[in-house]
């Protein structure tokens, strides 16, 4: 094997560069790409010959094992598993449930993105580690996904992790991460390659022409003489190739692989089929096929086209597809046959059913019921691209036709969940040829009204959400109430209860029969519907009493994840103080300890305007830079302008409450969900009405208030439409919202609810002291402390402008206290210059020393404050506890502490 490398002099070192920042402690990613035989392999060798002292892990991308999930990262993980008792519970069990190494629920991927990421960081705290991976293109789709996760995380540990990518490539996994692109090498450098790789006479114009077409691309320059007699080098008669270089390289290798004895060519289609180099397996296979297996191993090993070094290894992967290639169909066939045969179905069974799939000529059920079987093996590991793989094959293998349009439209579910939406409704079309029953398909009507909501928009898929749920009453009551939960929650999403399409799915749900005694679930929905079909008052009762149920814990694990959504938010717009927070903190729990990771950022998301309103701004802040930092992790990512949007406008930051604004407009415009839109205006009144402009305020807050009907913020937008019309002067702007407000106290009956219709009723009376009062002591009892204090800040307004300065200083100072202590900036202002109009002194609050962090510094300093570990705060935020280890260190020294104990008192005492 050549050990010299020529040229790539600028690569080298950026390697080297790398290699230096981590064994200094400064984690690095780089993504090598470029064309077949460019040199990416080579440079791979040269960063693991230059790792001594290092602990090196190899993982190879298999193009025969691009759907056999995990199969990747288990080359990755498995030199490391004597770590896996060391990693917390959650992240041990999935990556055991993902390997197969113990049964269960199939594991989330992110949890198992996490586990790796762990057992990374580990390792590399006893020596640093490299990792490389070479032909990353060919890596399974949930491998390449989770080594993606695991780079984009890697910051402050001892880990240089390089990936080498075959161009073209129209895969974006790696996308983002550090890149290096390789060109051919320089002419000079090409032509001392070409002539160390020719024995005999060069004629120089050969030379050139072979440099020019090689472009300068090292395996064809190497390779490409071997396709040239003696006398072609020598004098050049030879006709120019017109096929695409990495079409020459491959028929050269193919044509030296045809050149070998038949037995060696043999040995090379096993080997070619069997993708990790078995040697003993490659053994067995090639004996149960007659064929001398010593003679043929080293006529095979001699012609240079594979190594053996414990396994088989192929010279290059172009080397490995022209051996896959020589054979005939009926060839590959026999081939695939001996190595089912070969392999032990109790060890390897997904294997054996995979060659098995491959080796058969037509329909064969016995084949097609173990790839199924199959599927169930890869499901239950959370591979949901091998399940739809093995369900497609054994859809195409099933005889009957009934059954294959089941096999087909489990496929299609499969592909869905995986998230290759265009192959899942691909084979949902073929499903309905099947033919499919009655319940199959309404599945299908379903699974194009899920992919439709989530790659248009919530109000695109309904139309189809609506339809499926109807069909499936008489067929799957359960799978019925869901859709219909489902769909009316999209609903409510896009456009708000009243909107048209959220009532057509309320009017379903209420003709739809319903068991006799109702679930909390159940009621839930028909709460939801009633409101949306005869009006908040009605529905109320029916939402009381579900919520409470949901409250009291009364509704399982399993089913409370699909739900909680629904009532969490319910529970806002009932009113419910108390069972907003009940809720909305129960939702994220439990998505946390089941690793319901697709659940997590909503359920964070629910948990922002809570926290706002209930005056705890920092915390509201940490949880939407948690929305942010799990939205990337799971592909939710545009859920975390949200959060900006709950925060921003009560710290009075207009800069940043725009640009959250900007985005989310975006979303209208490019999804159509006109809810979206009214929500911005809600952030927009309460940020003028902070800012003391109202009458930028109140345009704003007329609109998004428009129809309170809608819930939502639509109803929290109408204190800010009252607040800003009293205060132009133009009460009677606001008097149809405040009657509105006090009808829907009514139907409510709690104090947040009453204190708060009490309170706009204040801001357009001219008798306001009692109604300030009840207002403030009606509020004084719930969790919504933001509420409370602005109340007070209207109160003290409003009798200074009675001249009761007395009583004016009195709640002013309260209302300051309380708004600096939360943090709103606006508000906390508007305090402050009204005491100073009362004749008092008061200081204005200058920046916190916290401030100086950065948000992600912030929020890891803010859970540390909480008393969490740093593998808890790593868990949550989906980063190694070395990269938490590593902001804390920076934290303290921009803050001047020396210890966790101090965190929470300087981050929670303002300048």
């Amino acid at each position: 094997m050549r050990e010299e490398l020529f040229g790539r002099l600028a690569e080298r070192q950026t390697l080297d560069d790398l290699l230096a920042d981590a064994r200094g402690g400064r984690s690095a990613v780089l993504v090598l790409r470029g064309e077949a035989g460019i040199g990416k392999t080579e440079l791979l060798k040269y960063l693991v010959g230059r790792s001594t002292g290092c602990h090196i892990v190899r993982v190879t991308g298999v193009q025969a094992e691009i759907e056999l999930s995990y199969a990747g990262l288990h080359q990755l993980c498995a030199p490391l598993l004597g770590g896996l008792d060391r990693l917390p519970g959650p992240q041990r069990g999935a990556l055991s449930a993902a390997f197969g190494l113990r049964g269960g629920e199939a594991p989330d991927r992110f949890l198992v993105g996490l586990a790796a990421l762990s057992l990374l960081a580990n390792a590399a705290g006893n020596q640093p580690v490299v990792c490389v991976v070479d032909d990353a293109q060919w890596l399974d789709q949930v491998s390449a996904q989770t080594l993606g996760f695991v780079a984009r995380r890697l910051l402050a540990e001892s880990i240089l992790l390089v990936f080498a990518v075959r161009e073209p490539s129209p895969d974006e996994t790696f996308g983002g991460l550090p890149e290096l692109h390789l060109t051919g090498l320089t002419e000079s450098d090409s032509r001392a390659l070409l002539e160390s790789a020719v024995a005999g006479p060069l004629d120089e114009r050969v030379r050139d022409r072979i440099v020019a077409e090689t472009r300068g691309n090292p395996l064809a320059l190497l390779e490409l003489p071997h396709e040239l007699s003696n006398a072609e080098l020598a004098g050049g008669f030879v006709l120019p190739d017109a096929r695409p270089l990495s079409s020459q390289l491959e028929h050269g290798f193919l044509r030296r692989v045809q050149a070998l004895p038949a037995e060696t060519q043999r040995l090379l289609f096993i080997a070619a089929a069997e993708p990790f180099g078995d040697l003993p397996l490659v053994r067995r296979a090639a004996e149960r096929l007659g064929i001398s297996v010593d003679a043929a191993v080293s006529q095979a090993e001699a012609s240079g086209l594979i190594a053996l070094d414990g396994r088989l290894r192929f010279r290059h992967p172009l080397v490995r597809s022209a051996a896959y290639r020589a054979a005939e169909t009926e060839d590959r066939r026999e081939v695939h046959q001996a190595l089912a045969d070969a392999t032990d179905a109790r060890v390897d069974p997904d294997r054996r059913a995979w060659h098995l799939a491959r080796a058969a000529s037509g329909p064969d059920e016995s084949v097609a019921a173990e790839l199924e079987q199959s599927a169930d093996r890869a499901r239950a590991r959370g591979g949901v691209a091998a399940a739809a793989a093995f369900l497609e094959r054994a859809a195409g293998l099933t005889p009957e036709p009934v059954r294959r349009a089941a096999r087909t439209l489990a496929a299609a579910l499969a592909k869905y969940q995986a998230g290759a939406f265009s192959a899942a409704l691909e084979l949902a079309d073929a499903a309905e040829l099947g033919p499919l029953d009655e319940l199959g398909a309404a599945k299908v009507t379903l699974l194009r009204g899920e992919i439709r909501s989530i790659s248009t928009s919530s109000s695109a898929g309904l139309p189809l959400l609506l339809d499926a749920a109807k069909r499936l009453e008489q067929l799957d009551a359960g799978l019925a109430r869901a859709t219909y939960r489902d769909a009316l929650h999209a609903g409510i999403n896009a456009d708000g209860l009243t909107g048209r399409d959220t009532v057509a799915v309320a009017a379903a749900v209420l003709a739809a029969p319903r068991p006799a005694v109702p679930a909390p679930g159940e009621l839930l929905l028909d709460g939801v519907a009633t409101a949306a079909t005869q009006g908040y008052s009605a529905g109320v009762p029916m939402l009381q009493e579900a919520l409470a149920a949901f409250r009291a814990g009364e509704v399982p694990a399993e089913e409370a994840l699909g739900w909680l959504p629904l009532a969490a938010r319910m529970a806002g717009d009932t009113w419910d103080s108390t069972g907003w927070t009940v809720l909305t903190t129960s939702l994220a729990e439990l998505a946390r300890e089941t690793g319901a990771l697709s659940v997590l950022p909503l359920a964070l998301l629910l948990q922002v305007p809570n926290r706002a309103f209930a005056g705890e701004l920092d915390a509201a802040e940490s949880l939407a830079a948690q929305v942010v930092a799990v939205g990337e992790a799971t592909g939710a990512g545009f859920l975390g302008p949200y959060g900006s949007l709950f925060v921003e406008p009560f710290r009075g930051r207009e800069a940043a409450t725009q640009r959250a604004m900007d985005t989310l407009n975006q979303t209208v415009r490019t999804r159509g969900q006109p809810k979206v839109e009214q929500d911005t205006l809600w952030a927009a009144a309460v940020l003028y009405n902070g800012l003391g402009r109202y009458d930028e305020a109140q345009p704003a807050a007329r609109r998004a208030s428009a129809d309170p009907d809608g819930l939502g913020l639509s109803v929290k937008a109408v204190p800010e439409f009252v607040e800003a019309s009293a205060r132009l002067g133009r009460p009677g702007d606001a008097l149809d919202a405040v009657r509105k407000l006090g009808e829907m106290a009514e139907a409510t009956g709690t104090d947040w609810a009453l204190g708060t219709a009490a309170y706009v009723r204040a801001l357009v009376s001219e008798q306001a002291d009692d109604l300030y009062r009840e207002a403030i002591e009606r509020l004084g009892r719930t969790e919504m402390r933001m509420d409370f204090a602005r109340a007070r800040l209207c109160y003290g307004e409003w009798l200074r402008r009675e001249n009761r300065r007395t009583d004016a200083r009195a709640e002013l100072g309260a209302a300051h206290e309380l708004l600096s202590g939360f943090g709103a900036a606006g508000f906390a202002e508007r305090a402050r210059r009204e005491l100073l109009a009362t004749g008092a002194t008061v200081r204005r609050r200058t920046q916190a020393s916290y401030e100086s962090l950065t948000p992600q510094e912030e929020q890891i300093a803010r859970l540390a404050g909480d008393g969490l570990t740093n593998a808890e705060i790593g868990a949550r935020l989906f980063v190694s506890p070395h990269t938490v280890d590593w902001h804390l260190r920076k934290v303290f020294s921009k803050l001047g502490i020396s210890s966790r104990r101090q965190l929470r008192s300087t981050l929670s005492t303002p300048a």
